[in-house]
C-alpha cells in the first residue's frame, strides 16, 4: 500500500534543527549554517588542507573536527606499511595534515579507528540535534542519531574548517513512514532497498528525509544507521530519525557522550527533537511493512531491486525511454529480463562497509553460518566497520562460530565497498555484497554486484548460490 501527499513543510524536526543552526540567510541566496561536527577521511581532504595552508589560516574550532583513514586502509597487516603507493600516500598525508593543523586523528591500528560513519556514532561523537558534515556522500548515516548530516564537496570541507559554517540552500522536507511489523528475515537493509525500488535513485532528489512509522521505531540503532546510510542512494540530501529511548540507551556511557548532570540535561533537550503533531511536510509517503521481503538488486544502481523470490521485470514493463539503459545494465550483470536470481552462482561474498559493518550485522551473518561451512569456491570477506566492532565480535564468540565454518574476520576498513584498496572483486565475478552501491566497476573493474542484507549474504556464502535466507533460518 502506498499513499502520497504533496504539502508545504512546517514544524518538522528538520526545520527545528536547521533553524537552530542558521547564522544568517543571504538575501536571494543560500543559508549560512553552523556545523557542529566535521569528519575528515583521506580521500576528499588533501586539497582542503592545501587551501588552508595557501591562505595561511588554521581551523576555527579544531576540537570539532575528527580525522581518520578508512577508504584506502588494507584489511590485513595494518601494522605494516601499506603496499600500494597511492593508498599509502593518501593515508600518510591525512596523518601529516591532522598533526600540522592540530586535529584529532584516529590512525591505522588506533583502537578508535574504523570507517568514519561507524566510528562517529559508536564513540558518541555524533549526537542528536547536531549538524554533521563530511566529504563523503554516506554522511547521511549519522542522521540515525537524530542529527542533520550530509555529505559535502572538497571546497566545502575547506569552508567548514576555516569558519565552522557552510553555505547551503535549504532542502525540501519529506517524511517516509513504514508502518506495521517487518516479517521474518527482513532487515533494515531490505527496508532501504525496498524503498529505493519504489522511489528509484532520483525519487527523493532535493529532499531531506525523515523516517518514521512503527517499523522504523522498532529498528535497533544499527538498523537505523543502515537505513539512513542509504538515503543518498535515492537522491536525498540526507535522512534522519527522531531520537527516542533507543537512541538514548545506545549513547549512554559512550566516551564522548555527555556525562552526569550534562547527560540529564542533554536527554531533556533531545526529547524535544521530534516533528510536531501538526507538522506538515513537502511530501509524505507511507509504506506497509508487510509488503517488504528480503531484497536483492539485479542491475547497476541501488534502485534496481526486487524481492529475492521475484523475477527481473520483463522488458515491456519498463518505460520505453528507459529500456536501453535497462538492457545495458542487465547485459553488464549477465542477466536477462524475467530471470530469477535464486540459484545464481556466487563467486564472492562481502559483509561490511558503513552500511552493514556493525555488530548486529555480524550477529545476523553468524546466525546463518552457525553449524555450516563456507561453500567451496566462494571467497568471503567479513570486515568489521571498526576496531570496536571487531572487539565485540570476539567478546561474543562470533569469531569462533565463523572460524569453525571456514570464515575469517579481517581488520577494519571500507574494504570491498569500493575499489580503492586491496579488496577488489575480479572482472566478471559475481559478488553478493552488504555495501551500498552496485555501479559498474564499483567493487573492481568489471565486477558484478548484487546488494543484499547480511542474512542474504550469509545464505549465499554457505550455499554458493543466491539463496532466500528464510530457508536457512
Amino acid at each position: 500500500m502506498l499513499k502520497i501527499l504533496n504539502l508545504c513543510a512546517m514544524n518538522t524536526l528538520f526545520d527545528k534543527i536547521w533553524d537552530a543552526h542558521v547564522v544568517q540567510i543571504v538575501p536571494d541566496g543560500p543559508t549560512q549554517l553552523y556545523i557542529d561536527r566535521l569528519y575528515c577521511h583521506e580521500v576528499t581532504t588533501p586539497q582542503a588542507f592545501d587551501g588552508m595552508r595557501e591562505r595561511g589560516i588554521k581551523p576555527l574550532r579544531p576540537q570539532q573536527i575528527v580525522c581518520m583513514p578508512d577508504h584506502n586502509t588494507p584489511t590485513h597487516d595494518q601494522d605494516k606499511p601499506i603496499a600500494d603507493p597511492v593508498s599509502k600516500k593518501q593515508v600518510d598525508t591525512l596523518a601529516a595534515n591532522a598533526a600540522e593543523f592540530g586535529l584529532t586523528h584516529f590512525g591505522m591500528m588506533d583502537k578508535r579507528n574504523g570507517i568514519i560513519h561507524v566510528v562517529g556514532p559508536e564513540r558518541g561523537l555524533s549526537l542528536p540535534g547536531m549538524t554533521i558534515v563530511c566529504g563523503d556522500s554516506h554522511t547521511s548515516t549519522h542522521g540515525a542519531m537524530g542529527a542533520v548530516a550530509f555529505g559535502i564537496g572538497t571546497s566545502e570541507v575547506e569552508m567548514v574548517m576555516a569558519s565552522q559554517c557552510i553555505l547551503q540552500q535549504k532542502p525540501k522536507s519529506m517524511r517516509i513512514s513504514v508502518e506495521g511489523q517487518l516479517g521474518r528475515g527482513v532487515t533494515a537493509k531490505d527496508v532501504a532497498l525496498y524503498i529505493m525500488s519504489k522511489m528509484t535513485t532520483s525519487g527523493a532528489t532535493g529532499y531531506f528525509v525523515e523516517y518514521a512509522g512503527s517499523a522504523v521505531r522498532d529498528l535497533s540503532m544499527e538498523g537505523r544507521l543502515t537505513l539512513c546510510n542509504l538515503s543518498i542512494e535515492m537522491g536525498a540530501r540526507g535522512g534522519f530519525i527522531a531520537p527516542d529511548e533507543t537512541t538514548f540507551e545506545y549513547l549512554k556511557g559512550r566516551e564522548n557522550a555527555p556525562k552526569g548532570a550534562d547527560w540529564d540535561k542533554a536527554v531533556a533537550y533531545w526529547k524535544t527533537l521530534k516533528s510536531g503533531s501538526d507538522a506538515v511536510f513537502d511530501r509524505e509517503i507511507v509504506y506497509d511493512a508487510a509488503d517488504i521481503t528480503p531484497m536483492v538488486t539485479y542491475g547497476t544502481n541501488p534502485g534496481m531491486g526486487m524481492g529475492i523470490t521475484d523475477t527481473i521485470p520483463a522488458l515491456d514493463s519498463v518505460p520505453e525511454s528507459g529500456r536501453a539503459s535497462f538492457l545495458r545494465s542487465l547485459n553488464y550483470m549477465g542477466f536477462e529480463p524475467g530471470d530469477q536470481l535464486l540459484g545464481k552462482k556466487v563467486d564472492y561474498v562481502f559483509c561490511g562497509s558503513c552500511t552493514n559493518g556493525r555488530i548486529e550485522d555480524f550477529r545476523a551473518f553468524a546466525s546463518i553460518a552457525a553449524g555450516r561451512k563456507k561453500a567451496p569456491g566462494v571467497v568471503c570477506w567479513l570486515v568489521p566497520g571498526s576496531w570496536m566492532v571487531k572487539q565485540q565480535i570476539e567478546e561474543e564468540g562470533l569469531d569462533k562460530i565463523l572460524e569453525a565454518g571456514g570464515f575469517e574476520i579481517r581488520q577494519p576498513g571500507c574494504s570491498a565497498c569500493l575499489a580503492m584498496n586491496d579488496d577488489k572483486i575480479p572482472a566478471g565475478k559475481l559478488a553478493v555484497s552488504t555495501s551500498n552501491r552496485n555501479f559498474e566497476g564499483r567493487q573492481g573493474p568489471g565486477a558484478r554486484t548484487v546488494l543484499a542484507s547480511p542474512l542474504t549474504a550469509a545464505a549465499a556464502a554457505v550455499t554458493g548460490v543466491i539463496t532466500d535466507p528464510r530457508t536457512l533460518m
